[in-house]
């Protein structure tokens, strides 16, 4: 196994010698970056079909779009990011100035899963390389294929001492989290979450945590049916529901639920043809183990939708599951596949308790006018959420993306990845030209101070 503590001090060496504060150096760094990704386009679709069986426009879209786009918006704004702000000086301060500057973090630690193992690789490391860190990247093992070609992107790119790829499994990741970072950025589920927590407040280490969860989707009534299935039906086929703010469960009004049971058949046969398992864009699951765990949810409820599957290709049809018990797996656990239980309501309100009685989702969605809308989402709490949409809050880069509660901590996205992996330093420059007495003891001018601190 390599020796991730002699890297791991050759990049913390690297930081301390102060090549990454230079903005200009950062963004060359990011050209490198986007030339890389464009080098190695071919063979990262090759090998997301290899491992995941997606589509070319799916990674192109879901993958490398993303990527490129937080690539290109950070060359744009670097600079104003970095700025130093100005802040106003309370007049008791006289004679000073104060500032904010930004500074990197330092040596960072990056680890990413299988589902999206392009975009939530490079992503937060586009947060890296802007803020001035160096960057330990470990991708998934679960999608061989992928990892071996992002760390010949990566070392094909820049020196080890700056940006490196470690591979490997749960002992790999035991060896990485047991030494001293000044970031851990982690994507993946809750329960991890919790292991790499527990290793960072062994060195006090600052955290992101972007993890999962239920996410509810909630039809009302008033929605417009038609319209909401297809936009579900996409969102829970993309990426074969392997998506961590894929809607997880339904909450349908009691009037509308076999009109939508009939949309969503209909509209995941627009989207993937007659037989989805022909369709040229719907991806497997990743491993026998996440197979056989979705598969195990299909008898948790009555099918109402779908159901087939193919042990033989891991293949498991969109499915729709009614009556199924609140206390069954499929709906305590994160489901992470194309299956979709559906629960009816009477009233939002009873929507709304249904949602604050479980853990906070990584996202929340509503189908219907958008006054009642803002009103669901302001009296439950999630990580974003979407008014008449799924998922689609995530591809706009101006807006922050994280968990609350057990779906994470901590935001990236844009600004927000420089910002997840910079130090907001706070600076108060005096001037020497002028020494006011007050401050000193004896503190004889007390009385005077005490007014003008009222």
């Amino acid at each position: 196994m390599i020796d991730v503590q002699a890297l791991a001090k050759n990049q913390r060496q690297f930081f301390r010698n102060g090549a990454t504060l230079d903005l200009d150096w950062r963004k060359e760094q990011l050209r490198k970056l986007l030339a890389a990704v464009k080098k190695f386009e071919q063979p990262l679709y090759d090998a997301l079909w290899q491992d995941l069986r997606k589509s070319m426009a799916e990674a192109y879209l879901c993958e490398i779009s993303i990527v490129t786009g937080e690539i290109r918006e950070a060359l744009s704004h670097l600079h104003k990011w970095a700025a130093p702000r100005r802040k106003a000086t309370p007049i008791h301060l006289f004679p000073a100035k104060s500032h904010i500057i930004s500074e990197p973090l330092g040596s960072t630690l990056i680890i990413a899963p299988w589902n999206y193992p392009v975009t939530l690789l490079l992503c937060p490391l586009v947060g890296a390389i802007s803020a001035g860190c160096t960057a330990l990247l470990k991708p998934s093992p679960y999608v061989p294929n992928v990892s071996r070609v992002v760390q010949e992107l990566i070392e094909d790119t820049f020196p080890s001492e700056y940006i490196a790829v470690v591979q490997g499994h749960r002992d790999v990741n035991e060896a990485l989290l047991a030494l001293r970072w000044d970031l851990i950025f982690f994507t993946g589920s809750p329960s991890m979450g919790k292991v790499v927590m527990k290793a960072a407040a062994e060195n006090l280490c600052p955290v992101v945590l972007e993890l999962g969860g239920k996410s509810p989707c909630i039809v009302n009534n008033d929605a417009n049916i038609k319209l909401a299935a297809k936009r579900i039906a996409w969102g829970k086929t993309l990426n074969s529901g392997q998506t961590c703010i894929a809607p997880d469960y339904l909450l349908l009004h009691k009037d509308i639920v076999q009109q939508f049971i009939g949309e969503f058949s209909s509209a995941v046969r627009e989207l993937h043809g007659s037989d989805v398992k022909e369709s040229g864009h719907y991806v497997r699951m990743v491993s026998d183990k996440a197979y056989n765990r979705v598969k195990s949810y299909l008898k948790d409820g009555k099918i109402v939708s779908g159901g087939r599957f193919d042990d033989a290709e891991r293949y498991i049809e969109p499915t729709l599951l009614a009556d199924a018990a609140l206390d069954a797996p499929v709906m305590t656990e994160e489901i992470f596949g194309p299956i979709l239980p559906i629960i009816s309501f009477s009233t939002l309100k009873e929507a709304q308790d249904f949602v604050n009685a479980r853990e906070k989702p990584l996202a929340l969605y509503y189908f219907g006018s958008e006054r009642d809308g803002r009103a669901f989402i302001r009296h439950t709490s999630s990580g974003g959420a979407c008014i008449n949409d799924v998922i689609m809050h995530f591809a706009n880069k101006n807006i922050p993306f994280g968990g609350v509660g057990t779906s994470g901590m901590g935001r990236y996205h844009g600004e927000e990845s420089f910002k997840a992996f910079s130090h907001k330093r706070s600076v108060l420059s005096t001037s020497t030209r002028l020494d006011l007495p007050f401050r000193y003891m004896p503190y004889k001018a007390i009385d005077l101070v005490k007014k003008i601190l009222k």
